[in-house]
């Protein structure tokens, strides 16, 4: 069975989260207080052969109340050798205080006395623990809604089936580094073919930024070292039985260097059968599974 856990920051994307788990088959329930996290999975233990497969359960600040019998909750459900996974959403502050004013939803933790920012920055830090023992972070700040599912439903179809999933996400420094990167790299010191005019308008997917690229040995020595180095350590995540890794590459405006990089390094590791994911961030595409 999959036992998801869906939480993070009012305005971040949770419910279009959920949703996107229940359009695969979850049984989804949003907001349930965490002291009855024990006695539903008492309830899926008994039914365990009776059809409900897949489960994910919708918590964030909206359940305060209950936050402090999160820690014993959550142990109750590994004794009963349900093995839960968490999904963390999370966005910048700037994002999340447009996105309300734009909604006129008012945030769970404002009233007269707190203010938006206030309510937010309190918000993070009572949902901390469940950031930090994600499975999956989740940085919505420039990701659209159509890529959010994307997301979610490739990690939940990896949970299917055992190994590590690498997600390789290319990045522009200047929108920001992302928040959900397990590692990032900075190959802003290669060429650029920004400042070839006639290759402003390509990609890192097209052939005349390929070309210009392959040329310098400087690319393929990068290529190289980052290989080498999650070569050397991917073993070490698996037998921590991590199931994601996020490895993002930054260049300066995420559409040449950054995006070319990730094709390769996907493609390298997908040809050792390896369980690999591409997002382009600033592409504004998410490719499928490999």
């Amino acid at each position: 069975m999959s036992f998801f856990i869906v939480s993070g920051l009012s305005g971040s994307g949770k419910t279009i989260a959920l949703q996107s788990l229940e359009d695969i088959g979850f049984y989804c329930i949003d907001n349930l207080p965490a002291a009855l996290l024990p006695h539903f999975a008492g309830l899926l233990t008994d039914m365990r052969n009776h059809a409900i497969p897949n489960v994910a359960i919708g918590l964030d600040v909206r359940n305060r109340a209950f936050l402090a019998d999160l820690p014993k909750s959550l142990g109750d459900l590994r004794t009963r050798g349900i093995h839960y996974r968490i999904i963390f959403l999370e966005a910048e502050d700037s994002i999340l205080v447009k996105r309300f004013k734009e909604t006129r939803r008012k945030h769970p933790m404002s009233d007269h006395e707190t203010p938006l920012v206030e309510a937010i920055r309190a918000e993070k830090k009572l949902l901390e623990p469940l950031s930090l023992e994600a499975a999956l972070r989740i940085e919505t700040t420039r990701t659209t809604p159509h890529e959010l599912r994307a997301q979610v439903r490739n990690f939940a179809r990896g949970d299917e089936t055992p190994g590590l999933t690498i997600l390789f996400q290319s990045f522009g420094y200047k929108h920001g580094t992302p928040l959900d990167a397990d590692y990032v790299f900075d190959v802003r010191c290669l060429p650029n073919p920004y400042w070839q005019t006639e290759l402003r308008q390509y990609t890192g997917l097209d052939e005349p930024v390929v070309r210009f690229l392959e040329k310098h040995e400087d690319v393929e020595a990068m290529i190289v070292e980052i290989r080498g180095f999650l070569e050397k350590w991917l073993p070490r995540f698996e037998r921590e039985d991590r199931t994601y890794l996020t490895i993002a590459i930054g260049c300066t405006g995420g559409q040449h260097r950054s995006v070319y990089l990730v094709r390769r390094l996907a493609e390298h590791f997908s040809s050792k059968d390896v369980k690999t994911q591409v997002r382009h961030r600033e592409l504004h595409s998410s490719d499928v599974s490999k």
